[in-house]
């Protein structure tokens, strides 16, 4: 494969430009997913009135492509005379299709717990948000944090399709640039170097986070 380094060289800052698009979405819209996530674990695993509400955000919001989502939010909503940015539209989308998937990744770990630390925390005059706070969570979370990392990873690889309500991010760049230019194999392997510099270094990072808190938790 003979490469054009110099082409490359020359369309790097909008590989950069795009790559950081991405990342500006998929924080926001991950950040908003663990939010989300966690309040939704909560409201399952302490059932009551919104229990099934919730569990029908969590089918919903797992069984639908983030592709069809951001359709809905970008150009349903118009249609009825509610519009929001193309930039908005990306972090809800994210933010509501992670949320299902964290809601999960959070009660896994909460339900793992036996039930009887709950019940002696309670006893002891804590209440909910304090046993919560001090014995459930800083446990289930050692639990949870493979999961939870695995949803992160997913989530900036579903990011790629931002680029279908005419985002500018690292995947646009690339499909111009192979449209443009016809080269796809600068465009792809720039691509491939771009989600790989962000992959890479968050995986490592959860499994660190994993071992840390197996090691000073579990």
């Amino acid at each position: 494969m003979d490469l054009d380094w110099q082409f490359m060289y020359h369309v790097l800052p909008a590989f950069g430009r795009g790559l950081w698009l991405t990342l500006y979405i998929s924080f926001a819209g991950i950040v908003g997913a663990l939010g989300v996530g966690f309040l939704s674990a909560l409201g399952l695993y302490f059932p009551g009135f919104w229990s099934k509400p919730l569990g029908a955000y969590v089918q919903i919001a797992r069984n639908t492509p983030l592709l069809i989502q951001l359709f809905f939010l970008y150009y349903g909503l118009n249609e009825i005379g509610f519009s929001l940015s193309a930039k908005t539209c990306a972090v809800v989308g994210i933010a509501f299709l992670g949320g299902g998937y964290m809601a999960e990744s959070f009660l896994l770990g909460l339900k793992a717990l036996p039930k009887v630390q709950l019940e002696s925390a309670l006893s002891l005059g804590l209440t909910r948000l304090q046993a919560l706070k001090h014995v459930l969570f800083p446990q289930s979370l050692a639990i949870s944090l493979p999961s939870l990392g695995a949803n992160v990873i997913f989530l900036l690889k579903e990011s790629s399709v931002v680029s279908a309500i005419a985002l500018v991010d690292v995947m646009f760049v690339a499909k111009d640039v192979i449209g443009i230019y016809y080269k796809t194999d600068e465009a792809l392997l720039l691509l491939v170097i771009a989600y790989l510099l962000v992959l890479l270094p968050l995986s490592i990072l959860f499994v660190a986070l994993e071992k840390h808190y197996k090691r000073h938790v579990c």
